[in-house]
């Protein structure tokens, strides 16, 4: 639609016949992008509200001044319209609705399935039979969880694959240290495992009260049985729960079960802070940062609880707020949560007693969060202001992309693209290249050449993603003669953007930034210095890494190339159905059948390959 005088008249016009139903709507700016999407109970009265001539708040009128069309989709329920628009938002990211910052790097607790699960960290959460827990704020966190959980219960760690390797080599050393329960021995039956996992779900809800008395339950029939090592196992496990248990604070009843979330946000800043309570204790505090364009507060969180619960497991049947969520929001939420949970969920801001204080907590403890990102980011203003004088910049370099090549032998050459937003490392806009022009001997200028011809071409044709984001610098990791590389394919495209090299010192640490010609001393900018360093730490680190993982994967499919029959493409087929060399070992000839492209004679020389003893079946 063009933009013209009457295009709020002609967008009213438009919404007055939208139906009075349940319903998403979805706004879009000048270019057909996907600025936000939102849900009401009657699409009529919630759209037009936006092009009518009444107050709006300062993000509101924002949003609709981008606008220049929108779509809608009907739903036969608010339920189905709550979901269907966490379902949009995860899938276009758009810019006016909530986001967690660096959401894809929160890691997970993750119980997998079979009939011995393992309790992994995760940072990818998969459309799998697996049970997940989190996100959560910080690794560190969650290893300490792990190692609590796992110690408790005895839960073996090693690598080991159950029910396959049961009986197959000697316990570990863990075992004979009464620290893991000896799955391997086969002295512990699935069954039995089956309730040290419900004990770990229950751990990891919060509920260790409820692990502690099954335990109790289990630890006494194994007495009366006269299995002793189990009811021996059992006691200990209660043991270590109680000295965890203690350690919680008790904030409330001893059955209450509460989820607390306080937000605040300022100018583009925003943070949620919660705290879980189970059993009455205190068990867990998670802050998350958010994207502050969302239209108003009660949006915001309306959506970000949408998606925490839909990552979480367990959901309390009441919720504490610091603010009152507007009213539709609130009913729409309610249900679905209670429709989710299959009873009756309770969202309120208590107004007194011990749940109103802690209200209060989660709420300086978001204003504390945001506090802190403001000073960070003005340190990284003041960086970026520096960075633009010294280099005489006609923008403030808020987009900056840096790359650097790595290689581990002749082969597995890899680029890496890092990209900062402001300062800040935007890992969800990171790529790497698999150099596939250079071959032979390693060659610096060609591998960095290949990197920026196919990454400007994306910069031309790609019409949205981060490819299609225009950086105001881009930073080789080099000297002169990698400025010169990297200024030609930005020629040969069309493209004018500062290029400048990255110069390290004997010590191979940041020294320079250079032209083609000249160098530039940043030792005497402080500020400057610390961002550039830690840009070349940051792209270093990332193309080291992606040519390592090239690498390991380059040694499975070798490794599959010595079975008879299986050559690069069917390696390739494998590894991608079956994901490790270790999965592949384990299979089934049925199971390795249905990879596609494997033949029944490929799946009985895979299988041979692995488990035959007689060295003259293996192909030389």
């Amino acid at each position: 639609m063009p933009k013209t005088a009457n295009r709020f008249e002609e967008l009213l016009e438009k919404a007055n016949k939208l139906p009075s139903c349940p319903g998403v709507y979805i706004m879009k700016d000048k270019d057909g992008k996907i600025i936000y999407v939102g849900k009401s109970r009657k699409l009529k009265n919630r759209v037009s509200q936006y092009f009518q001539n009444s107050k709006k708040s300062f993000k509101t009128a924002k949003m609709v001044s981008t606008a220049e069309d929108f779509d809608y989709i009907l739903c036969k329920t608010e339920i189905e319209a709550l979901a269907l628009e966490n379902t949009l938002i995860k899938k276009h990211s758009p810019k006016y609705n909530i986001k967690l910052k660096d959401a894809k790097s929160y890691p997970y607790i993750k119980i997998t399935s079979g009939a011995y699960p393992k309790i992994i960290f995760t940072r990818s959460r998969m459309a799998d039979k697996a049970t997940y827990f989190g996100p959560f704020t910080g690794v560190s966190t969650v290893y300490s969880i792990l190692d609590t959980v796992n110690k408790a219960l005895g839960l073996p760690t090693c690598k080991r694959s159950f029910p396959k390797d049961i009986g197959k080599e000697r316990p570990c050393i863990y075992y004979q240290m009464g620290k893991c329960c000896g799955v391997c021995t086969g002295k512990v039956s699935s069954e039995e495992y089956g309730k040290i996992i419900e004990c770990a779900a229950d751990i990891l809800k919060g509920h260790s009260k409820n692990a502690i008395q099954l335990l109790e339950n289990n630890m006494f029939a194994y007495a009366e049985n006269e299995q002793y090592e189990s009811a021996a196992r059992c006691r200990d496990t209660i043991k270590a729960l109680q000295k965890l248990t203690d350690r919680q604070d008790v904030v409330a009843s001893p059955d209450s079960n509460i989820d607390v979330f306080g937000l605040f946000s300022e100018d583009s800043f925003a943070c949620i802070s919660s705290m879980y309570i189970r059993d009455g204790a205190l068990t867990n505090k998670n802050d998350f940062l958010i994207s502050s364009d969302a239209i108003t507060d009660s949006e915001a969180l309306c959506a970000f609880l949408v998606e925490h619960y839909e990552m979480n497991s367990f959901i309390p049947k009441l919720i504490a707020i610091s603010f009152e969520l507007d009213n539709d929001d609130k009913t729409d939420l309610e249900a679905y949560l209670s429709h989710k949970l299959g009873s009756k969920v309770e969202i309120r801001r208590p107004e007194r007693g011990h749940i109103s204080e802690l209200c209060k907590q989660a709420l300086e403890n978001a204003k504390e969060h945001v506090r802190q990102e403001k000073n960070k980011a003005q340190k990284d203003d003041k960086a970026l202001l520096s960075l633009a004088e010294l280099l005489a910049l006609e923008v403030l370099p808020e987009r900056i992309e840096a790359y650097d090549i790595s290689n581990i032998g002749a082969e597995n050459i890899t680029a890496g693209m890092v990209v900062f937003k402001n300062g800040t490392p935007s890992k969800a806009d990171y790529r790497s290249f698999n150099i596939k022009t250079v071959v032979g001997k390693p060659d610096d200028y060609s591998s960095m050449r290949e990197a920026l011809d196919r990454r400007f071409s994306h910069l031309k044709n790609d019409s949205n993603g981060c490819f299609s984001e225009y950086p105001d610098i881009i930073l080789v990791d080099g000297g002169h003669g990698h400025v010169a590389v990297a200024k030609e394919v930005a020629n040969k495209h069309g493209i004018c953007v500062p290029i400048y090299g990255m110069v390290k010192d004997e010590f191979h640490k940041t020294r320079a930034l250079c032209t083609e010609k000249d160098e530039i001393n940043i030792a005497r900018e402080q500020s400057v210095y610390m961002l550039i360093y830690k840009i070349q730490d940051e792209v270093h680190r990332f193309s080291v890494g992606k040519a390592s993982s090239a690498k390991r994967k380059t040694f499975k499919r070798s490794s599959l190339e010595n079975i008879d029959g299986i050559g690069p493409v069917k390696a390739k087929k494998l590894l991608k159905a079956m994901g490790t060399l270790a999965e592949i070992k384990n299979a089934s000839t049925d199971v390795l059948e249905r990879v596609d492209g494997i033949t029944q004679t490929d799946a009985h020389n895979i299988y041979k390959y692995f488990h035959s003893n007689q060295k003259g079946e293996r192909k030389k």
